[in-house]
């Protein structure tokens, strides 16, 4: 597989396999893992700092002019970076604090535009206790391990299967409410909705096809960055519900390019009936 990867996924691939190493002997341990609370079903342990400690020494050493943007530790580098790392060091914490094996690395790469506003360069998303690699490349197509990945062609919504995540304790409660409103648009008309706990591989496996949508608000920049190229690559659509760059709102719509529309009019339609009270 190193031999189809860019010089920059390559960098990516390396810096994900060597933070997996811990993670896989953290995960496998799990009980004893201390943990300290960050707030009401928000955790971070010390397997999240050694990995993004890990990501940053690798990326760092190997592109070393390049900015952070990372879960833990926030945005480093120049104000005024040209190539910046957008890194969630281990997506689906609460999935790994509960020995379930469906949590993953997520590494994207920004680069700087002409005007200050940047595109997504490459992707990664890895899920270690599975060993599969989700990668793309702006224009390159996305895959996984050697397999290349197209968004399912499904046209109707009555065979749909879309995920999306739950809203918890410490959300505010006009978002719990849309989210209501949007299942209870949804569900008398799709084949199923999932929950499965990490947003970067709901968008790997809208990529791969197997969901034919994802949408979630409130979402963080690194939670998506990576998702957001795979999907694109792979022949979906993603937008925010009112077609923007999802990067800057946090409010995703991610689908094949069938539903893309029908999906985004129950999001519309759950966040309006929340504020309407109907």
């Amino acid at each position: 597989m190193a031999l189809r990867l860019s010089p920059h996924l390559t960098v990516m691939a390396n810096a994900a396999q060597k933070a997996s190493k811990r993670l896989l002997r953290d995960f496998n341990e799990v009980e004893q893992l201390q943990v300290s609370v960050k707030g009401p079903s928000d955790f971070v342990s010390q397997a999240d700092i050694r990995a993004e400690q890990t990501l940053r020494e690798e990326l760092n050493k190997a592109r070393p002019g390049y900015a952070f943007l990372m879960e833990e530790s926030g945005a480093s580098g120049s104000d005024n970076w040209s190539w910046r790392w957008v890194v969630d060091p281990l997506d689906g914490t609460t999935n790994f604090l509960h020995g379930i094996p469906h949590w993953a690395i997520s590494i994207a790469l920004e680069r700087r535009l002409p005007g200050g506003d940047s595109e997504l360069a490459a992707g990664l998303i890895y899920a270690p206790a599975v060993d599969e690699l989700f990668w793309a490349e702006k224009g390159g197509g996305a895959f996984v391990n050697e397999r290349r990945l197209r968004v399912s062609a499904r046209r109707d919504l009555k065979d749909a299967v879309f995920a999306t995540g739950i809203p918890f304790a410490a959300v505010a409660p006009q978002r719990r409410l849309a989210f209501a409103r949007t299942l209870g648009v949804l569900m008398p008309q799709v084949a199923g909705i999932r929950r499965f706990g990490a947003a970067a591989l709901d968008f790997a496996w809208v990529a791969g096809g197997r969901y034919d949508g994802f949408w979630e608000l409130g979402l963080k920049r690194w939670d998506m960055a990576a998702g957001i190229l795979l999907v694109r690559e792979a022949g979906g659509f993603v937008t925010d519900p009112a077609g923007q760059d999802p990067r800057d709102t946090g409010e995703v719509i991610a689908a094949n390019p069938h539903l893309h529309a029908a999906l985004s009019e129950a999001v519309i339609a759950g966040v309006a009936r929340s504020h309407s009270g109907a």
